[in-house]
């Protein structure tokens, strides 16, 4: 979908050839930072939060996992990730338990009630995004698709 921007269309820092580089990554950091954190606010009621959700889904997904790996993939420190099983396993929706094939590691695995949050956690996510999705008309789906596959182009460059 082609679209071209007229005088009235433009704002500070963009020209008839369209935004600048710097605009455009702007936009997209902003756009993509807001659709994460509304994909977020869909979730089960309850006392845990993004972080906590997001090691559910983790888990339910991958299966046990070491505090090392959960807190490299979350993005967060090893004593911040700490404190986010310690929660889990409070609340019974972890557990803990030695590596197999070693047996001084220690690994996170989700409880059945742990996998159930988890699974709803994400069902309500994806529901709601296929939603809005849904709503789009098919040219809108189709510009979606493509930004979609570019994004991943670059996440993955």
């Amino acid at each position: 979908m082609e679209t071209h921007a007229t005088g009235d269309d433009l704002t500070a820092g963009q020209s008839a050839a369209g935004p600048q580089e710097t605009d455009l990554g702007m936009q997209v950091r902003d756009a993509v930072w807001r659709l994460v954190r509304r994909f977020r606010t869909e979730r089960p009621e309850g006392e845990l939060g993004d972080v906590a959700l997001d090691v559910l889904i983790h888990l339910h997904k991958r299966g046990p996992q070491t505090l090392t790996a959960l807190s490299e993939r979350g993005g967060v420190s090893p004593a911040s990730m700490s404190q986010t099983v310690n929660r889990l396993t409070s609340a019974g929706y972890a557990v803990r338990s030695r590596a197999p094939d070693d047996r001084r590691r220690v690994l996170f695995s989700a409880t059945e009630e742990g996998d159930r949050l988890g699974c709803t956690t994400q069902a309500q996510r994806n529901a709601w995004l296929d939603a809005q999705l849904d709503a789009l008309d098919a040219e809108d789906r189709a510009v979606i698709a493509r930004a979609a596959a570019l994004f991943a182009a670059i996440a993955d460059s």
